[in-house]
């Protein structure tokens, strides 16, 4: 304890005994006594009132209350680090120093909700030190320096960009230099670390090193450092077979020549080997091969004699195969030294029969074959039978057909037999395939078969089915509403007459029907109607009264419609016995002038007394008649109908404050509209979760406005439909990432190094809290803490700051409905060092819940306990302060006591 603390302590002691009155002494009204800035309030043990100056003032209360000036003890206890303290009356605020920001971005603060001064990292603003410039962040300012590969310009590092002159320039190694042996290929560029690659010249192989070379930071070129070598191919390749024409070089472009050995000859493509640049002779495409004459010609319709030798003098015989016959010709081939054989020239005949020879009526079973051996079959054709004779002819080796003696003789099947009722019509032909055809006599039809028979191979006709039966046409056909005059008979010719009977008539132009040869009486298309005249005939502006009797004698009247008047004719028709209405030449006259004309609407139909209108396309009728009449005074009862343009029935549909809609209703009367809204969430990064709900909403009002109760961090697909107008109007939104609730936790505070705190969270699946951290600040003068500061969430940054730091990182899977932690017990928690805490410090531990999705961050923090670490030193000395605290209070309590005495002794 300081001293100013224990003076502090003193004065007070001071006026509290000072302000104990004297026994007998009347009570003073102490409120009445305070000074203007402070507050008369209740004292702890009940025995009266007592004056305190109010926050930021200092005094007894009553005499004085002077402004504390909180500045005084420095700006940096009072606000912190980098900060100015400003005095104001009965109270102060605090501002950043400069290159420092508040941690609530505001102007200026006090520090008691934890706001502190951060220091501005200005290397976040891309380019700030231009390019090929890094630059680093120093406490209230920064600083540049170059990259490597560029170097500064105009001055030296570090340098500041907004005061000093100096820049980053690139380093330049300008064009590569050319290397002996070798060519450049390429090169991307000549600024730092840039590459040009390298190959040896035509002639020369690359034997070791590298060959590219890489642009330093020193704007030299380093490297290559290949090694070329000249081409030497050796000596030529030995081919079989062969042998070489070579002058003994085998550099690069030398050559040799191969040439076959006697007996041998070239059969490759060529015979020419050249030294390439890669160090290897070409492969020669020459390939001796011995002579040879392979297999002899063959020869058409012959055999050979051979010992199936090709080399040259070899000979090959040839003859004539079995069925040919020699022609001539030279029959011997000699294979020659030019490794082909000499072309026999004998020729073969084939043996053959030619074609077989014909004989009457048969007919031929053959192969198509004339050699020797073949056979030819004889059969009669149809209409013939094989009477007698040899059947078959062989083709002989002396090339002939041998004779055969078949003999076929005609078929005939004699008369054909009659049928009854019938007559033939017949050539009197009977060969097989001859035809008789039957036809029934006059009177008859064939109520059978087929009526054709023919004569068959076997020498019989082929029996018809024909059965010839008298025609009979039966009754006549039935007509309605006539009656038939008739002689009762109905074979063929036979004649039925129809007559209508009396009230019909018919229009036909034949009443009788004839008995056919099909057995059939004629259709007629007679059709007795009753005479009718039927409905009466219409006339413009008039109205019918009739009974609706279209029968002779039925009267019809005529008369003009309302709104107009019979200018002249007659008005009366009457059905006569043809059948017809009487002729009427009544015409009305309107009484009412042109149709009436409606705003935004068209004429559907009118006959000058009467006109129906209806909205044109894109409007609709409101309220009102769509009618208007002519009166019988000639005025036009004018239609009331109103007609406005259509509207969707929800309009302007939107989203505001995130949860709630808003939108327009189109209504054309001030009836009650029901609103189903059905809104289904998804989450993009837990599928699991659907959220499908539907509300109903009734109201007359013309702006609505719905609040949702949507989850937090949800993409919404929301539809309103109006059922009365069944229309549907659709809206999407995405709600965002709140502020998470504060945990609930078991506050407590405790003295031991190692204490147990517990969390209690409920199970919900639909928490958006992600994980939880847990942070250690030592307790130092005045604390500050923000929570919205986006400590690490990284556990690879595990790096122990001097005064806050997080002990442990918990993920929201890991956490169930209770949770028990002990801090300091030196594990790892979510990559963080649950370190011991330090004997003798002072700590608070702070829970903060952090929600995160994607980029962005919301967190709450709770303070969950207070561990007192005072070491037994700083006990015994706290305690010995409090008793000379204590002691010095009975002094000063024994020595007013005697002083109030001696001055009581005195006035008595």
């Amino acid at each position: 304890m300081d001293d100013r603390n224990r003076a502090m302590i003193v004065f007070f002691l001071l006026c509290v005994f000072a302000g104990v009155p004297a026994e007998g002494q009347p009570l003073l009204d102490v409120c009445a006594s305070c000074h203007v800035n402070a507050t008369c309030d209740d004292k702890l043990d009940g025995s009266g009132k007592v004056c305190n100056c109010k926050y930021g003032f200092v005094g007894n209360g009553r005499a004085f209350c002077q402004d504390k000036d909180e500045c005084q003890i420095g700006a940096s206890k009072i606000c912190g680090q980098h900060t100015t303290c400003h005095n104001t009356f009965g109270s102060y605020h605090c501002t950043c120093s400069p290159g420092y920001s508040p941690s609530n971005s505001m102007d200026i603060f006090i520090p008691n909700d934890g706001t502190h001064c951060q220091d501005i990292d200005e290397c976040r603003i891309t380019g700030l030190c231009g390019d090929g410039g890094q630059c680093r962040n120093l406490e209230g300012s920064f600083d540049c320096s170059c990259q490597v590969g560029y170097r500064v310009h105009d001055g030296a590092e570090p340098f500041h960009p907004m005061r000093d002159k100096a820049s980053c320039k690139v380093v330049d190694c300008g064009l590569p230099a050319s290397v002996e042996d070798t060519v450049l290929l390429s090169v991307t560029g000549t600024t730092y670390s840039n590459v040009a690659m390298f190959a040896c010249d035509d002639g020369f192989v690359w034997r070791m090193g590298d060959n590219s070379s890489v642009c330093g930071a020193d704007g030299l070129w380093r490297g290559p450092t290949m090694v070329c070598e000249e081409v030497d191919c050796g000596a030529p390749p030995a081919l079989p077979h062969s042998h070489m024409l070579w002058n003994e070089r085998s550099s690069m472009g030398a050559e040799v020549v191969y040439q076959c050995n006697s007996g041998y000859h070239n059969v490759g493509k060529g015979n020419v080997s050249i030294c390439t640049a890669a160090g290897l002779w070409e492969r020669p495409s020459v390939l001796c091969q011995e002579i040879l004459c392979g297999s002899p010609p063959l020869i058409e319709s012959t055999e050979q004699m051979w010992d199936s030798n090709s080399t040259p003098g070899s000979t090959v015989l040839y003859f004539c195969k079995e069925g040919f016959n020699n022609n001539g010709g030279h029959n011997e081939s000699i294979c020659n030294d030019n490794g082909q054989w000499t072309p026999p020239t004998l020729s073969c005949q084939e043996i053959l029969c030619g074609d077989p020879p014909i004989l009457p009526h048969t007919g031929q079973v053959w192969n198509g074959s004339s050699t020797p051996g073949s056979t030819m079959t004889y059969y009669c054709k149809t209409g013939f039978y094989h009477n007698e004779g040899n059947s078959v002819s062989l083709c002989t080796v002396n090339g002939y057909w041998s004779k055969a003696d078949i003999s076929c003789k005609e078929v005939n099947c004699g008369e054909p037999l009659p049928i009854p009722h019938s007559v033939m019509l017949w050539d009197k032909l009977s060969t097989v395939g001859s035809q008789v055809v039957y036809q029934c006599n006059p009177g008859y039809v064939n109520v059978g078969g087929g009526n054709v028979s023919v004569c068959t191979a076997i020498g019989e006709w082929h029996e018809a089915s024909l059965l010839c039966q008298e025609i009979n046409c039966g009754e006549p056909v039935f007509k309605a509403h006539a009656k038939m005059i008739w002689d009762g008979t109905s074979h063929i010719a036979s004649v039925v007459h129809y007559q209508c009977e009396e009230g019909y008539r018919t229009s036909s132009l034949r009443n009788y029907s004839v008995c056919g040869e099909n057995g059939l009486w004629e259709d007629i298309d007679l059709l007795c109607e009753e005479i009718s005249c039927g409905p009466p005939l219409t006339h413009p502006h008039t109205n019918v009264l009739w009974d609706h009797t279209s029968t002779p004698g039925s009267v019809v009247i005529y008369e003009c419609m309302d709104g107009f008047y019979q200018e002249s004719g007659n008005n009366i028709s009457s059905c006569s016995l043809s059948g017809e209405w009487g002729k009427v030449s009544v015409k009305c006259k309107a009484k009412c002038g042109p149709v009436p004309f409606l705003a935004n609407s068209e004429v559907v139909w009118h006959n000058r007394s009467v006109v129906i209108h209806r909205c044109v396309v894109g409007h609709h009728s409101w309220r009102g008649s769509n009618v208007s009449v002519c009166s019988s005074s000639g005025v036009w009862q004018e239609a009331t109908l109103t007609c406005i343009e259509i509207q969707p029935p929800i309009n302007h549909l939107s989203i505001f404050n995130e949860n709630c809609l808003r939108w327009k209703a189109e209504k054309y009367e001030e009836d009650t509209e029901v609103y189903k809204v059905t809104y289904t969430g998804s989450r993009d990064y837990q599928g699991s979760c659907t959220d499908k709900r539907k509300q109903f909403l009734s109201s007359k009002a013309e702006q609505l406005e719905l609040c949702l109760n949507l989850l937090p961090v949800t993409n919404y697909s929301i539809s309103i439909t109006a059922t009365s107008a069944r229309f549907t109007a659709s809206i999407t939104t995405n709600t965002s990432l709140p502020v998470p609730v504060a945990p609930v936790i078991y506050y407590r505070e405790f003295e031991t190094p190692l204490p147990t705190l517990r969390l209690r969270r409920s199970p919900n699946t639909l928490d958006p809290i992600s994980l939880y951290q847990v942070f250690v600040l030592p307790v130092e003068g005045i604390m500050m803490f923000d929570c919205s500061s986006p400590a690490s969430l990284d556990s690879s940054n595990n790096t122990k700051p001097p005064a806050e730091y997080i002990t442990a990182q918990f993920n929201i899977q890991r956490v169930g409905t209770d949770m028990n932690f002990t801090v300091g017990d030196g594990f790892l928690y979510g990559g963080f060092d649950n370190t011991p805490l330090e004997s003798g410090t002072n700590y608070y531990i702070i829970l903060r819940a952090v929600s995160q999705w994607k980029t962005a961050l919301k967190s709450c923090c709770v303070l969950w306990a207070k561990v007192r670490g005072t070491s037994y030193v700083l006990r015994v000395s706290s305690l010995a302060a409090a008793a000379l605290i204590g002691l010095l209070a009975l002094v000063l309590l024994g020595t007013y006591s005697f002083t109030w005495c001696v001055k009581r002794t005195k006035h008595s």
